[in-house]
């Protein structure tokens, strides 16, 4: 049992750091995606927040799999490179006790895994499309520039003004059209601001000295009106639905479908478990390597291994939804090609020093 917590300890190690750093630069590359739209206007810091946090959830799915492969390979490489894996065979510690091992962290990874895949990442989807549907239906004068067009509720409202004041929260020469059914809004106001309804509690819109124009798409009935004060509500009454998400479906309402598409994501989010815990014995074979290596030796081919299994199993999915292949075998051939290159490497051990001869040749070449 000693020596079983120190190979899952030195797994461990590796494992929290390289999750943090996949974590930091995934957070990163998620912030500067939204960047662009918190300049301007169209999202508030807190909901740019809010979304960089369900993208990290919805990413961990992929990146606790990967990070515990790489931890695997990097660790047990070690271990081999400083001759303690030596030392670990000739006091009797067999590759079947370092699979154990592997096995039994992998599989509390891996369960990490299923409750992310089946529950919390169609969650986080389903809380992101719904965080940018309500940014999309609100108007903000804090968050508007001047001389620039924005396009709220897909195109409901169009709103533009000449000058922002964000001190005092007011805009002056705001342009606003508006889609009321079969009927076109136009208002031209010279000044605007933002304020509270003091019987609703919400936040409203004041505009002052200005003209309406309104108009049917189809004749030309329209009228004109003139007046000095008038109130347009900032949130509407009730957001967009969303409509049918197949990555934000609940698993259940998958299970019961019969759609190839939603079949594709039923076995993706089933099959993450299963590749956790192949992908986590897979870095055990891959990470032998001889004392005069590096340690980090094999990282590139394992990286390139899975790589290629990665690809292999989004274009899997691909022919799932496109038909191309039925519900069976479905994406499940990826995983048993996975398990058939685990046996392989285990049983011919002989194979990875084999490939390592190989790549070396080809290189020189």
């Amino acid at each position: 049992m000693i020596i079983d917590r120190y190979l899952i300890r030195e797994i461990i190690k590796p494992l929290v750091v390289i999750c943090t750093v996949l974590v930091i630069i995934f957070a990163s590359y998620s912030a500067a995606r939204y960047l662009a739209d918190a300049v301007s206007g169209l999202l508030s810091g807190t909901t740019v927040i809010s979304l960089v946090l369900l993208k990290v959830v919805i990413a961990l799915e992929v990146l606790l799999p990967t990070t515990l492969y790489l931890s695997v390979v990097i660790a047990l490489g070690r271990l081999y490179t400083d001759s303690e894996m030596t030392a670990l065979q000739a006091s009797g510690v067999s590759v079947t006790r370092v699979l154990k091992a592997v096995f039994r962290l992998s599989l509390l990874v891996a369960a990490i895994v299923a409750s992310l895949s089946l529950y919390a990442r169609p969650w986080a989807y389903q809380a992101s499309y719904r965080l940018k549907a309500q940014a999309r239906a609100e108007l903000d004068i804090s968050r508007w520039e001047a001389d620039k067009f924005y396009e709220i509720a897909r195109g409901d409202r169009i709103i533009y003004a000449d000058e922002i004041d964000h001190q005092r929260n007011r805009a002056d020469g705001v342009f606003i059209q508006r889609e009321r059914g079969d009927r076109v809004q136009v208002i031209y106001a010279k000044e605007a601001y933002q304020a509270v309804d003091e019987k609703s509690g919400k936040d409203i819109m004041v505009i002052l000295d200005g003209y309406l124009y309104e108009f049917p798409r189809h004749g030309d009935r329209g009228y004109i009106m003139k007046f000095e004060q008038s109130a347009l509500p900032l949130r509407p009454e009730e957001i967009e639905p969303i409509g049918y998400k197949r990555k934000a479906a609940a698993t259940m309402d998958l299970a019961r479908s019969d759609k190839p598409k939603d079949i594709a994501e039923l076995q993706w989010r089933l099959s993450t478990p299963l590749s956790t815990m192949l992908l986590a014995l897979l870095g055990v074979p891959l990470s032998r390597a001889s004392p005069r290596q590096g340690k980090y030796a094999k990282v590139v081919a394992a990286v390139l291994v899975y790589a290629i299994y990665y690809n292999i199993g989004a274009m899997a999915k691909t022919w799932v939804e496109q038909e191309v292949v039925g519900s069976i075998p479905g994406i499940w051939w990826v995983q048993a090609l996975l398990a058939g290159l685990l046996l392989a490497l285990l049983l011919q051990p002989s194979l990875v020093f084999r490939s390592r001869r190989t790549w070396r040749r080809f290189s020189a070449k």
